[in-house]
């Protein structure tokens, strides 16, 4: 960005946590890229620019896309199931994922000039107009971007009875994290994208930090579901998808729901050789390690209507949740989450 001041814009605010490491240079804390900033220069986000020695975010309230969407589609399973959530994105993303779905977002920098700022009051006010009971960060990885606005949105959405959600990459730094909790941060699926070299290699991450979130918000009594998008050539070998069953497992706990999603190839995918749809008896490989790993819900992503988008019970085996791509229907479960042929406590958030 060039050093001419911008115009007044309701979506430039005053960044949170970040230091200055000396007289210009900024390092921001919000996610584990610990970027150091430049004046006149942005984070690897996008979102976040060094404005003469502060930094501020340029992406509060900014909205590129908007929908009412099933809590299914985030995907949660288990967290108020037949419900929906208002659901929002911005612009930029701090990974580098060559296949990204939502690229055309998550892939351009923000433009405050041209801010499409929807006010936390008026974001609560359209939850009810559209007959929501809750809100979704999402669409690209909702930290780095609506890190502050979060924080404003989701107390308010509380006072109201609603619920509060993150589809996120899981690359925040612990502190985030925790302030997300104290505001009021009700669930996050996190997205496990594979094992360690390739997902450095595409995503230039370190995947150990994203362990790290989500045990961390586990600890925080956050609910949390995994999901994976299975890439051939990337992470679907039985060792990669085994050694993440088994991670979930262990470090998490065994009735945390693994989502194990299809990959159709998107924005780069393609230029770097990976043209190949997983095939649906990669995925139901994946579904077995899980099962076999010890994890009681273990489902599939992008294969519309498979018996492995349901949900039976963890004991019995019995049909709780019947799921037609994004409506489901209870069969043999309780609002108390109890299987109501053998009694047994499934673990299930009802409204």
């Amino acid at each position: 960005m060039s050093k001419s001041k911008l115009e007044p814009s309701p979506c430039i605010r005053p960044a949170l946590q970040n230091e200055k490491i000396d007289l210009d240079t900024v390092q921001c804390g919000v996610c584990e890229r610990h970027c150091k900033i430049s004046p006149q220069q942005r984070g690897y986000c996008g979102a976040r620019e060094n404005m003469n020695g502060e930094l501020f975010v340029l992406t509060y309230g900014d909205i590129s896309s908007i929908s009412a969407n099933p809590i299914e589609k985030k995907p949660f399973f288990h967290f108020h199931p037949g419900t929906r959530a208002l659901t929002i994105g911005s612009w930029g993303c701090n990974f580098a994922c060559p296949w990204c779905q939502n690229w055309s977002i998550s892939k351009r920098k923000a433009n405050p000039k041209e801010c499409n700022y929807l006010s936390p009051v008026q974001f609560i006010n359209e939850i009810q107009r559209r007959n929501c009971q809750g809100t979704s960060f999402s669409f690209n990885e909702p930290t780095t971007v609506f890190f502050e606005y979060a924080l404003d949105v989701m107390p308010l959405a509380h006072k109201f009875g609603y619920y509060n959600t993150f589809v996120s990459n899981g690359y925040m730094t612990p502190s985030t994290l925790q302030r997300l909790a104290e505001a009021g941060l009700d669930a996050i699926n996190i997205d496990i994208k594979g094992c360690r070299l390739p997902i450095q290699k595409f995503c230039q991450i370190d995947i150990e930090k994203v362990w790290n979130s989500a045990r961390l918000a586990k600890e925080l009594g956050i609910w949390v579901e995994i999901t994976t998008l299975v890439i051939p050539g990337v992470n679907d070998s039985t060792q990669c998808l085994s050694r993440i069953a088994h991670r979930i497992h262990d470090e998490l706990a065994a009735d945390v729901p693994w989502h194990i999603s299809a990959f159709h190839p998107a924005y780069k995918a393609s230029q770097l050789g990976l043209t190949t749809p997983t095939p649906t008896t990669t995925l139901e490989h994946a579904h077995s390690l899980g099962r076999k790993a010890g994890l009681k819900y273990v489902y599939l992503g992008n294969v519309p209507n498979h018996r492995a988008e349901n949900s039976y019970c963890r004991k019995c085996g019995t049909l709780l949740i019947q799921r037609r791509v994004y409506n489901i229907s209870l069969a043999q479960l309780d609002k108390k989450g109890q299987c109501m042929d053998c009694g047994t406590f499934n673990h299930f958030i009802f409204s």
